[in-house]
């Protein structure tokens, strides 16, 4: 019985990056003789042990069989004759499949190493093409290494997997795990790129994939393409280190662009709400968690207007705040600025650019917040006042929070 390091944990170490936990591989045993070292038995679908130290997660070295389409159609075989080079075999990428011995001895029977010095994915074997969501962890991997290459051989290989239809069998808890991971990388863009490249895309976010070519007007937009842009303000949310809520919004912002008719372009009239249904259709489509498809919904429909809130006076930015449910959901509020924040300045040209509307809204919101509302209910309804009328006391007093804060002044309209 020999254990190996395997995967992501020796490719880390190569490129000098940070390796937050080991995967090992197990050669040479069976899973009674690993039960009776120590380990915990955890793998449904193939013997996986958990150490009784480290807890790190110790796998029996298997090969895998396809039966049937999707990723879900395969065998599993795992015995003690089963070598390091077969279970290596089956793995995704070369850069992936390369194991270190107790000695520190660096198995790469699949020239891993090499591609790693040359910035380049690359699939170890034909095997590549019976998972489809390979194509997903390729795409993620091109995110996060953003000086790598899709080796020809691979793209053309996930071309046709796509044609074959491998990718419409992928359920969307596992697209959204992959999708939703690489949109935290430190280029999401580069996801895309790739699906985008090889079909896969199209068939699994086509309301996104019909957006490059789609023009928009150069004096807003000198990247003038609204797929480009699109990447460009997913980038700049990396950039700013927003959270997946934000970077999902900043993905479905211009979802309607693809919609507008051709005789229409550039413009995009009432492109907002035709993003917000489509950013609730591929929010559910993609079973995505409650927060991302509520903030993509809020600011495909207001982003413009959280872009003009330089020109708005106190009843605009109040209305504004009241549409965006600010006083009860203030947290999602303050992502919809980061990301219109993001949107604005993922422009060619625009990059460095101050974001004022951000600032103006933020200190109206803080503002009308601070407004002890107990009291002024309270003074209300001892004059009398019940229900809406006590409600419009409050916001009266918000609203005039607001214009003092600005320095306006408020009129009696």
């Amino acid at each position: 019985m020999k254990a190996y390091v395997v995967g992501g944990a020796v490719r880390d170490a190569l490129l000098q990056r940070p390796v937050n936990d080991h995967d090992w591989v197990v050669v040479g045993a069976a899973p009674e003789e690993m039960i009776a070292a120590g380990f915990t038995p955890v793998g449904a679908d193939f013997p996986v042990f958990l150490h009784p130290e480290t807890h790190e997660e110790y796998a029996l070295a298997r090969t895998e069989r396809k039966t049937a389409p999707g990723y879900k159609g395969f065998v599993f075989h795992t015995s003690p004759e089963v070598t390091l080079a077969e279970d290596l075999a089956r793995r995704d990428l070369t850069i992936n499949a390369m194991a270190r011995d107790d000695d520190g001895a660096l198995v790469d029977p699949f020239n891993g190493r090499r591609d790693l010095q040359q910035r380049v994915l690359r699939h170890v074997g034909e095997a590549f093409a019976e998972d489809p969501v390979r194509i997903l962890r390729l795409a993620r991997f091109a995110a996060r290494f953003d000086d790598f290459t899709v080796a020809p051989e691979t793209e053309a290989l996930m071309q046709q997997m796509v044609a074959a239809g491998e990718v419409d069998a992928l359920v969307p808890e596992r697209v959204w795990q992959e999708v939703s991971r690489g949109l935290m990388e430190a280029t999401p863009s580069r996801m895309f790129e790739v699906l985008r490249r090889c079909g896969a895309l199209a068939r699994l976010m086509p309301e996104l994939d019909r957006l490059w070519g789609v023009p928009q007007p150069p004096a807003h937009h000198p990247e003038v393409d609204t797929g480009v842009h699109v990447m460009l303000v997913l980038d700049m949310a990396a950039q700013m280190a927003a959270p997946l809520t934000v970077r999902f919004a900043c993905l479905c912002h211009d979802l309607g662009k693809g919609t507008t008719p051709p005789e229409e372009w550039p413009r995009h009239l009432a492109h907002e709400a035709r993003s917000e249904n489509l950013a609730r259709e591929l929010a559910l489509r993609l079973k995505a968690p409650t927060e991302c498809s509520e903030l993509a919904q809020l600011v495909a429909r207001e982003h413009t207007n959280i872009h003009r809130a330089t020109e708005f006076n106190a009843r605009a930015l109040m209305r504004l705040i009241e549409r965006c449910d600010a006083f009860r959901r203030p947290q999602r509020f303050k992502e919809a600025l980061v990301a219109c924040e993001a949107d604005a300045r993922g422009r060619t040209g625009f990059e460095t650019r101050p974001y004022p509307s951000g600032p103006r809204l933020l200190a109206a919101f803080e503002a009308a917040n601070s407004v002890a509302t107990k009291p002024v209910a309270e003074a209300a309804m001892a004059k009398g006042a019940q229900g809406p009328a006590v409600a419009a006391a409050i916001r009266h007093a918000r609203l005039q929070a607001v214009a003092q804060a600005l320095d306006e002044r408020l009129d009696d309209a």
